[in-house]
């Protein structure tokens, strides 16, 4: 067993190697991103600001829902539910230029099992991924908590000939990043890379507006302000870009990371990002590696 242990460091500092050598080729090719979420509407919510300048720019994303949403509504449930979320996910997938997944696991019963390790596994190999996104393993949610789980158990294992043999296995291991978050235990969210997201939160919110179950319905009615939901489209849009610019708002913490990709000047223009924390799993990229992979920063001085 040690000597496996010792032997990953190795892999991965070769997989570091490898990628310097490949970066002019790969440049050619669009960036492959594939984000996680327990519930129909957490991808967006985490990455949907990041996803819509990728799409943009001929990249290529994925969106997987590890549930199916079937518990997240106060006067409808279960396959009715079910149905509805899917086609919001298409709506979203048609609004933002990438795709969307959801795994028929039941809303509120999302474990960290065999199977949904194996499921993750094929989603990263089959998209071969760049970039995995997830979020964090302490979350208010036990279906969060467990995406974040599942996805750091399959972190290493994408790479493993002998794991799930029936797909190819990744020749490189992807670099693996945590969604924003606010909870603080037992330890909080470290906003290692900012993405200026200014321009284009307008085009998030029009794809969380699809989410129309959740945004302007469900989560409105567990906070106890469905009774300010306005009733016109524009209206509602406006409420949720609001909500939205809200939560993409840039701390002092989170500034810092700012200027150290964008410089202090240009980061004065920033006003919305989405943040997000590089894992111990999987690649370990450089600055340079994290500028290819984010084609949207600006290049180094």
């Amino acid at each position: 067993m040690m000597k496996k242990f010792l032997f990953l460091p190795f892999l991965l500092l070769l997989d570091a190697t490898g990628f310097a050598q490949n970066n002019a080729d790969a440049s050619k090719t669009p960036l492959k991103i594939i984000v996680f979420g327990a519930h129909p509407d957490d991808c967006d919510l985490g990455a949907g600001g990041v996803a819509s300048i990728y799409s943009s720019m001929g990249h290529k994303v994925k969106f997987v829902s590890l549930t199916n949403g079937d518990a997240g509504h106060q006067d409808i449930g279960g396959g009715e539910l079910a149905r509805r979320r899917l086609n919001e996910t298409k709506e979203v997938a048609r609004r933002l230029g990438i795709e969307y997944d959801v795994l028929d696991n039941h809303d509120g019963e999302l474990f960290p099992t065999l199977e949904n390790r194996l499921a993750v596994i094929r989603k990263i190999r089959e998209w071969n991924a760049d970039v995995v996104i997830a979020p964090r393993t302490n979350d208010y949610h036990p279906d969060h908590r467990n995406t974040g789980v599942v996805v750091q158990d399959a972190s290493y294992l994408v790479i493993v000939p002998n794991i799930l043999s029936s797909v190819p296995p990744l020749v490189k291991n992807p670099v693996f990043l945590y969604f924003r978050d606010r909870f603080q235990r037992p330890n909080p969210f470290r906003p290692d890379i900012a993405i200026d997201i200014t321009e284009a939160i307008t085009k998030k919110v029009h794809g969380l507006d699809a989410h129309v179950s959740q945004f302007y319905e469900w989560l409105p009615w567990t906070s106890q302000d469905l009774a300010k939901v306005p009733k016109g489209a524009e209206e509602r849009k406006k409420w949720l870009l609001a909500a939205t610019e809200k939560r993409s708002s840039i701390t002092p913490e989170i500034k810092l990371t700012v200027e150290k990709w964008y410089g202090k000047e240009q980061a004065e223009k920033v006003k919305f990002v989405e943040v997000f924390e590089i894992t111990e799993y999987g690649k370990q990229p450089s600055p340079e590696e994290i500028r290819r992979l984010f084609p949207m920063l600006p290049k180094a001085n």
